[in-house]
């Protein structure tokens, strides 16, 4: 018996290599704007894009989130299919231990960028986290081998069932890979010690830290990024290490057929320091060059005829910022703020904590975080002030420690009144969640939304019927019995400009310069380059696609079947179909009003407004009888 296992997964082997004749590799710049495409900062990049296929409408999966997007990557599904919801949702209940080995609290919101939060997730869902088949996993089910390598919680994600090779920020994965890496002379991410048994597994004494990244460099208050720094991009380092794994070891050795690689430049420098700053465009330059380490290895190998190069990024990014008419931007110099400049300052706002600002409304609101000392991002007006002026805990009652804050503690009660909002705060978008599901208190919280001019489009769950000016969160592919109550994202502005670049929006991270997760078409429109010997070349295409397609299509390349999904193959790119017959329509859909509000700027001042509605732009595919809906934006207005 044991014979003939052996040789039916041999010849499930051999048909899989006879079925496809190319490997598959996705390169996953995080939070690249299409439009940071340059012969200055990205060469290599701006060569792939012209000699394969360029996809000028791409559309990141709303909430346009790294963990959200990197669960429609792993199955070609939205949030509403799958049932999750990261990058940070409330799940009571569930329990286990993050990467260092710490108990997590889920009596809050839990932050998904975090294998073991991830695999305590699917324990909790009975190994359902993902409520559809992976590509990785129905790939190995072909015969192939997988590799995904990269930034924490994303990169795990794509094999979330850890069936092929795994190494990331935290961890190497499984135990024997570990070891092999070590043997061939490779330190090992620091945190991999908590995730074996010290009898099996120990780190060598000289193993370091080697995904560890740079430390921030703030304002002399401590707490506000200096976006006018230049001393490198924080990932750059923890990067090249994860990259050079990758192509010294895992590509040659391992062989991988399909493999994720997924590192956080430009995204993680662009939360910190802003997009347009100094180290924006050094991370830039430093990703490219790791894409010219990859083109060069794959020539090396005798790869790169055979290799189907993917380049995405899970989202854009935007500036944080509020209204430039009262916040207007400023000069950075010896670690302070200074002068107004219109034409090349920096934001000195855009940071809204809503457990705060419901909480001075009179409800009942809650984030799971302490004290915030946000003192320049949360708004500096034009007369210097700040709209919240910095308080002192002199002896820790407040903050739980001595020290500045500019928003006190919300953190989760033990006992939670029913009729208390939950927020998972989420940065351009936010999750409301309530207990009891009055829809009283739903109405009224939607009405506290809707009247304040820094909340953009709301989406609602179905169980409350219609509310007017409101969408149910089926309308955006959201609707799941895991799914918050309300989905609310912030305003945006995607004309104005900082440091060269359009778009701005509100957050709920304090102290970041730059964000993305709303509905802004500068966080929706995306990167995809796709090219290889399965891909059309020197191809723009204008139609309409998404990250929900880039697993079918893969799928497709390697002849896989990956079941019912909610995007499509993108058959005018791949070499081979016919990309004739596709159909594209767009079509607005409008909410009713919401009236008699008593609508309030930012800063607390009357807008002299009274109604509120939104307007959802999209665009349809049709392809073979079935439709594909795009979602571009969604716009809030005050009339």
């Amino acid at each position: 018996m044991r014979r003939l296992a052996r040789l039916a997964v041999l010849l499930l082997s051999t048909l899989a290599a006879e079925a496809h004749a190319h490997r598959v590799i996705v390169f996953v710049w995080d939070g690249m704007r299409p439009d940071a495409i340059s012969e200055e900062d990205t060469p290599n990049l701006a060569a792939l894009a012209k000699r394969g296929t360029f996809f000028a409408d791409n559309h990141a999966t709303y909430p346009t989130f790294t963990m959200i997007n990197a669960s429609s990557f792993a199955t070609g599904s939205f949030p509403g299919t799958i049932g999750f919801f990261g990058n940070r949702f409330w799940v009571p209940g569930a329990k286990g231990f993050d990467a260092k080995g710490a108990p997590s609290d889920y009596a809050a919101p839990i932050y998904t960028e975090d294998y073991a939060v991830l695999r305590a997730l699917d324990d909790h869902y009975h190994h359902d986290l993902l409520q559809a088949p992976t590509l990785l996993e129905r790939a190995r089910k072909a015969g192939l081998k997988t590799a995904v390598i990269g930034k924490s919680g994303p990169a795990f994600l794509q094999d979330i069932h850890e069936g092929g090779t795994i190494l990331d920020e935290n961890v190497a994965l499984p135990l024997a890979f570990a070891k092999k890496l070590a043997k061939a002379g490779f330190p090992l991410p620091a945190n991999t010690v908590h995730a074996y048994d010290p009898d099996h597994f120990q780190l060598e004494p000289d193993n370091g830290t080697p995904t560890a990244q740079l430390p921030l460099v703030t304002l002399k208050d401590g707490a506000t990024s200096d976006a006018s720094d230049g001393a490198g991009a924080p990932p750059t380092a923890s990067n090249a290490y994860l990259m050079d794994a990758f192509l010294s070891y895992v590509l040659p050795v391992e062989k991988p057929d399909l493999s994720f690689v997924w590192l956080r430049n430009p995204d993680s420098t662009e939360h910190l320091y802003g997009v347009g700053s100094p180290n924006f465009h050094l991370a830039l330059q430093a990703q490219d060059a790791l894409l010219g380490k990859l083109e060069a290895k794959l020539k090396e190998l005798g790869m790169d005829a055979d290799t189907d190069l993917v380049i995405v990024s899970d989202h854009a990014h935007s500036n944080v910022s509020g209204p430039l008419d009262l916040f207007p931007l400023r000069t950075i110099g010896d670690g302070r703020v200074g002068r107004a400049d219109a034409d090349w300052g920096y934001s000195v706002s855009g940071a809204i904590r809503l457990a705060d600002e419901m909480t001075r409304a009179g409800f009942k609101a809650f984030d799971g975080f302490g004290c915030v000392y946000a003192p320049v991002m949360s708004g500096l007006r034009a007369d210097g002030s700040q709209i919240h002026p910095t308080r002192f805990d002199d002896d820790g009652r407040i903050c739980g420690k001595p020290g500045a804050y500019t928003t006190p503690s919300y953190k989760i009660p033990t006992d939670l009144p029913s009729d208390a909002f939950v927020i998972a705060p989420n940065g351009g978008s936010e999750y409301l969640y309530l207990p009891s599901h009055d829809r009283a208190r739903v109405v009224e919280a939607v009405r506290f939304l809707q009247s304040r001019e820094m909340f953009g489009a709301i989406f609602v769950d179905a169980r409350y019927e219609h509310i007017p000016g409101t969408l149910p969160l089926s309308t955006v592919r959201l609707e799941n019995k895991r799914s918050p109550d309300i989905i609310a994202s912030y305003d945006f502005d995607a004309e104005a400009t900082v440091q060269g670049f359009k778009g701005t929006v509100y957050t709920s991270m304090s102290n970041e310069r730059g964000m993305h997760g709303s509905f802004s078409p500068v966080d929706v429109h995306n990167t995809l380059i796709a090219s290889g010997p399965d891909f059309r070349q020197g191809l723009r295409s204008e139609l309409p696609s998404g990250n929900v397609d880039l697993a079918p299509t893969l799928a497709s390349v390697l002849k896989l079947d990956l079941g019912k999904t909610d995007g499509r193959v993108l058959r005018e790119a791949v070499t081979g179909r016919d990309g004739a017959g596709l159909a594209v329509k767009a079509s607005d859909i409008v909410t009713d009003n919401a009236t008699d509000l008593k609508v309030l700027r930012v800063d607390g001042t009357p807008m002299n407004r009274s109604s509120y509605r939104f307007i959802l732009k999209t665009k349809q595919v049709q392809d073979a009888g079935k439709t594909y809906t795009y979602f571009d934006q969604a716009k809030a207005e005050h009339l």
